[in-house]
């Protein structure tokens, strides 16, 4: 895989992994935080969007084709996710999505955009998809444990189901009709706006609070997020999707790892362990 590709999925886990540690608190608010979230987003990326090239395309139909499905699409993920934080333990629907998510991403790449990986690389996905999960089943084991079934486990696959049709639905948009990363990041997020407007109903106080509270916080989200999808998008531009998608969720790992020594969350042995795990697959990625 192109050493740039790579670095470009390295630099969007550092970025995903930077605005989750620096917004952690803040994304628990629910609606009024996703309501924020694309607003900044949308205000801080579009004076961009002149300097990158604009839409990428003359194609007008189908950019507006590809943001307003991928606009559908993240916006069912975010309401699965959120459901799943309601009924389950955080670490185990975050793990578990992260690691359906990019397995899932791998085989409806191959049966549906023809991608063929080697298998070195095949088993490069297969160590960072390890190691990520692994992390999770860190997590898991220091929680309490449940009977029956899980429904973290349940929404946490869901989850992934919707992070692996995003990603080869905008893979597939930004290829087809070589659209410009930031623009398609730009559109499909403001098309969002509207959605979470309607979801707020009449909590517009609580909008409000929280843009006096956390503003700072809401905008580096603003920038970092669409940071970190804006590099997958051109990542997926000269690397294959099949590989893009488990490289990205490195974040988890990083998360993981400033939990163990900031935060001083416990086993940081096996964190540093699934971490040398992700490590090897990144390089088994390179060759």
């Amino acid at each position: 895989m192109p050493v740039v590709a790579i670095a470009l999925a390295l630099s969007a886990a550092v970025a995903h992994a930077a605005w989750n540690v620096i917004a952690h608190n803040v994304s628990r608010a629910g609606v009024p935080f996703l309501w924020w979230g694309a607003v900044a987003s949308s205000i801080i990326w579009v004076g961009v969007i002149p300097f990158t090239g604009g839409l990428g395309t003359d194609d007008v139909h189908g950019f507006l084709l590809g943001i307003g499905v991928s606009a559908v699409l993240h916006v069912l993920y975010m309401a699965v996710l959120q459901r799943g934080y309601q009924l389950g333990d955080l670490s185990t629907v975050y793990a578990t999505a992260r690691g359906s998510g990019p397995f899932l991403a791998v085989i409806i790449a191959v049966v549906l955009l023809g991608e063929r990986p080697s298998a070195i690389a095949l088993g490069g996905v297969a160590l960072v998809l390890v190691g990520v999960i692994a992390v999770g089943l860190i997590d898991r084991s220091a929680s309490a444990p449940r009977r029956g079934l899980d429904p973290a486990v349940l929404f946490g696959v869901l989850t992934g189901v919707m992070i692996a049709t995003y990603t080869v639905w905008d893979a597939h948009a930004v290829r087809e009709w070589s659209l410009s990363p930031v623009a398609f990041m730009v559109g499909a997020t403001l098309l969002q706006v509207p959605v979470y407007s309607a979801a707020v109903g009449r909590r517009w106080r609580a909008v409000w609070q929280l843009g006096r509270l956390q503003w700072r916080r809401i905008i580096a989200f603003g920038i970092l997020s669409p940071l970190s999808y804006i590099l997958v998008l051109q990542a997926i531009t000269i690397a294959p999707v099949a590989l893009i998608a488990p490289l990205r969720e490195v974040s988890v790992v990083l998360i993981s790892l400033f939990g163990a020594f900031v935060l001083k969350e416990s086993r940081p042995g096996l964190r540093i362990a699934a971490s040398l795990v992700v490590v090897a697959g990144v390089v088994l990625l390179a060759f």
